[in-house]
């Protein structure tokens, strides 16, 4: 429906009187002799001429058209399909995955044309429509609320409809996400809350690192479910060898245990673990009875040199992170006193904020040197000197002029991987003070996180890493990092994210340290079935300036003796193999070029493991679906029971059809419609006088 009127702003509405007037006065002075026309025609000329000469009249005051247009919206039902393969391993005798889907699909047409339904599945992501596969091998019901209510903001969103066993092994805890929605959430608990006989591994915490000759402990949470009575046997095998097993008596029908294992670091080297629990009898499923993990065993700590112009709140945050990793040892430094240092003493110097009148000091201290450095910059920073220093960004900005940026996660950034929850809190943090001005940076793909100002994603860089001219480096253009630590501890009660950070960041910059001519690593050691293997590589000539000249080959072998080759693509200065998604098992890799008339060779190993999170947990989680239907005003159904589902929405009255009105405002004169009546009207009257001869 659309409605026009006249508005006159700042134009007086005693002009439309006026106007009127104005037409009428031409019409009468026009129509006011007999003529050899009918009384009716000429009143009618009259009129026609009134309402033109009115219009024209209107147009030269030019007042605004108003336009109001009122548009139904009907209620919108988002139906969110569990498609994970706990929906089809774990659910009651006599219930059918297949059929309840179709059982499901049946609501749009229940409800009928009153209502508008938009149907989902999902599992790691959201996906639109329902699905039978059931095959997800990751359940994420946070970011599928999270997505569906980004989608739909703003929008009648009459209901939601969330078909889930409520066992989720990503993202956070649902009901945080639900309280984002304005409207009911309607449950359907799936899933059978019996547990099944099974023996698992639930968790293993352990350090990556460990130093030569020391003992180090890993922490296994070993889990039994409807197990009471059995004994559970735990193993660790080092590269095949068993160093270490026990018994552990099964309790209860519920049972969980944290075991510490202690081992030694005997020998340098990447070391890989797998640790097992042998299986029962009638065991649900064996495939989550095994773990491998990689331990790092290193010569001795690394050391790291903290220098700093003045004092900042900032200083102190990075000494609590980077000391939350035992293998690191840092020390604080004014940077007027840092000649009396040695650098060759650090695998890493960190310089924060360097003033005009230090930099001096600065190129004394890491002159001829190639340890790695990592720059942080802010209100303090020369940034003119800072340019000079380097060759990955340079800044076009005053040092007193700052604004505020967030964090924005950049794709593409392989060197080092952080965690999903890391990467979504500082995601969330509160923003930075960078400096206000224009960046141009040098780096490819080696961003990890990006400036954004306010709402808006820039491609500035706000933390990136890189090589320049043999030295490893990181520059952080931001200050404020204490605001991070507070907002990580009000929110979570601890400081992981930012302890992850520093601690990856700081192994990146360190890994390195005795500069191998050529190296190759794998960004992460583990990686889950069906995620693309993605490996780095590193050439070095003989001034350890990076170069990516020669070609470099890979070769991936597995247990069975299968060989995979592939030919590494430059990245950058780098190198970078994505090898796709390969079988589960485990690995070695070797990796070949040639520099000149010199052959390198390096190697490693990795695992592909199989992704076996959706037979962790078999016992559904229905209090958290009543919770999300009870906190939002739904209810929680059971399979069985959707047929009341359209019912109940129906009834609901908060779910109705909303009227959006939504008004226009234009110039008069760009209203095409006037002209059109103005040229008809006058038509009019000229065709009349025409034929009745007064032409």
């Amino acid at each position: 429906m659309l409605l026009f009127s006249i508005t006159w702003g700042s134009v007086s509405g005693w002009w439309a009187p006026v106007c009127l007037l104005l037409g009428l006065l031409y019409a009468w002075v026009m129509y006011r002799r007999p003529l050899n026309l009918a009384d009716k025609f000429r009143y009618a000329l009259a009129a026609f001429r009134t309402l033109a000469v009115f219009l024209i009249a209107l147009l030269l005051v030019s007042p605004l058209v108003r336009s109001t247009s009122y548009q139904p919206q009907k209620p919108l039902i988002l139906v969110a399909q569990d498609n994970s393969a706990s929906i089809n391993t774990f659910h009651p005798a006599g219930f059918n995955p297949a059929q309840f889907v179709t059982d499901l699909g049946k609501l749009k047409q229940q409800l009928g044309d009153g209502y508008e339904v938009q149907e989902f599945n999902f599992g790691h992501e959201l996906s639109a429509g329902l699905s039978q596969t059931l095959n997800g091998r990751q359940t994420n019901i946070a970011a599928a609320l999270r997505q569906l209510n980004d989608r739909f903001a703003n929008q009648n969103i009459g209901a939601v409809v969330l078909a889930t066993d409520g066992l989720y092994n990503q993202g956070a805890d649902p009901q945080y996400e639900a309280r984002n929605f304005k409207s009911s959430i309607y449950t359907i608990a799936l899933g059978d809350t019996v547990a099944r006989r099974d023996l698992l591994i639930g968790n293993v915490n352990y350090n990556k690192t460990a130093f030569l000759g020391n003992d180090f402990e890993i922490e296994v949470l070993a889990q039994a479910y409807q197990s009471k009575g059995e004994t559970m046997y735990l193993t660790v095998t080092e590269d095949g060898r068993q160093v270490s097993a026990q018994l552990i008596p099964v309790t209860n029908d519920a049972f969980k245990k944290v075991v510490t294992i202690k081992l030694n670091a005997d020998k340098k080297g990447i070391h890989k673990f797998n640790i097992g629990i042998r299986p029962v009898k009638n065991e649900l499923s064996t495939q989550n009875n095994v773990e491998t993990i990689y331990v790092e065993v290193l010569d001795a700590k690394q050391k790291i040199l903290l220098v700093y112009d003045a004092a900042h709140p900032d200083i102190n945050v990075i000494k609590q992170a980077i000391e939350a990793n035992k293998n690191y040892e840092l020390k604080t430094s004014l940077l007027s006193d840092a000649g009396t240092l040695k650098l060759g003493d650090y695998s890493l110097v960190i310089v924060h904020q360097p003033s005009p009148g230090t930099f001096g000091t600065l190129k004394e201290l890491i002159a001829g040197s190639k340890t790695p450095l990592w720059y942080m910059l802010g209100a303090q920073a020369d940034a003119s000197g800072f340019n000079a220093a380097q060759k990955l960004i340079k800044i076009s900005a005053s040092r007193l002029e700052m604004q505020e940026v967030f964090a924005q996660p950049a794709s593409g950034f392989t060197s080092f991987t952080l965690s999903d929850s890391t990467l979504q809190k500082i995601s969330g943090m509160p923003p930075l003070q960078a400096p206000f001005g224009s960046y141009t940076s040098s780096v490819n793909n080696g961003v990890l996180f990006k400036q954004k100002i306010g709402s808006v994603a820039t491609s500035y860089p706000l933390l990136l890493f890189g090589d320049d001219g043999g030295r490893r480096l990181a520059i952080l253009t931001g200050e404020g990092l204490w605001r991070w630590q507070l907002a990580e501890y009000q929110n979570y009660g601890n400081h992981h994210a930012m302890e992850e950070l520093f601690s990856q960041s700081v192994q990146y910059l360190t890994a390195n340290g005795n500069r191998q001519r050529f190296r190759a690593y794998p960004s992460k050691n583990i990686f889950d079935e069906g995620e693309n293997v993605l490996l780095n590589a590193e050439l070095y000539n003989e001034a350890l300036e990076l170069v990516n000249t020669p070609d470099v080959k890979v070769e991936l072998k597995n247990a069975d003796g299968k060989n995979y080759s592939f030919l590494a693509t430059r990245n950058g200065q780098s190198y970078q193999l994505d090898a796709g998604a390969l079988p589960v098992g485990a690995y070695t890799y070797t990796a070949t070029t040639k520099l000149g008339n010199r052959l390198f060779n390096a190697g490693g190993q990795l695992t592909v493991k199989p992704l076996n999170l959706e037979i962790r947990q078999s016992a559904a989680n229905h209090q958290l679906l009543r919770n999300l239907a009870r906190q939002s005003g739904g209810e929680m159904l059971q399979p069985s029971q959707i047929s009341r589902l359209a019912d109940l929405i129906r009834k609901n009255e908060n779910i109705k059809t909303l009227v959006y009105e939504d008004k226009h405002y234009s110039d008069m004169i760009d209203v095409k419609w006037i002209f059109v009546l103005i040229v008809a009207l006058l038509s009019v009257e000229w065709f009349l006088r025409k034929r009745e001869g007064e032409i």
